[in-house]
């Protein structure tokens, strides 16, 4: 399944628009797959993450990104086949400082990383696309990774 749909840029006009009642990603929540709605929470979750030795995947995604909606079940699919991996959904609108800090220009954007370190990059893709980055981070010895 393609969930290739064109990513949705970052319009700060947009976020008065925003259904409050409508979550998006709020559904994506669950096992090692998480919504992160404070810096207290991404603290915590990049702290546990690092003490395990997991490798993290940061989804900056927006309740209002027809996109984001799209790709959430095969983003879902991927958090329970790859549960090594820690899947952190960020709401743009939740947290625009926390996003801004990151450079975030279009939702859906992907980070990988591994001891807290940014390995890698994705703005929108395919789940094909998305699976064979996580299928490289975690196939990357943490000495490589700390050595970059």
């Amino acid at each position: 399944m393609l969930f290739k749909p064109p990513s949705c840029f970052f319009p700060s006009l947009l976020r008065g628009n925003e259904d409050e009642g409508n979550t998006g990603s709020a559904q994506l929540a669950g096992r090692n797959f998480h919504l992160m709605r404070t810096m207290e929470k991404w603290e915590e979750l990049i702290s546990e993450a690092n003490k395990n030795g997991q490798s993290v995947l940061v989804n900056f995604s927006a309740s209002w990104c027809n996109p984001c909606r799209q790709a959430a079940p095969a983003y879902r699919d991927l958090a329970e086949k790859h549960t090594i991996v820690m899947f952190i959904t960020v709401d743009v609108d939740k947290l625009v400082e926390f996003t801004s800090s990151w450079d975030i220009k279009a939702t859906q954007t992907f980070f990988f990383l591994k001891k807290g370190r940014q390995v890698d990059k994705l703005v929108a893709g395919s789940k094909q696309e998305l699976e064979k980055k996580i299928l490289s981070m975690v196939a990357t010895p943490a000495a490589a990774t700390a050595a970059s």
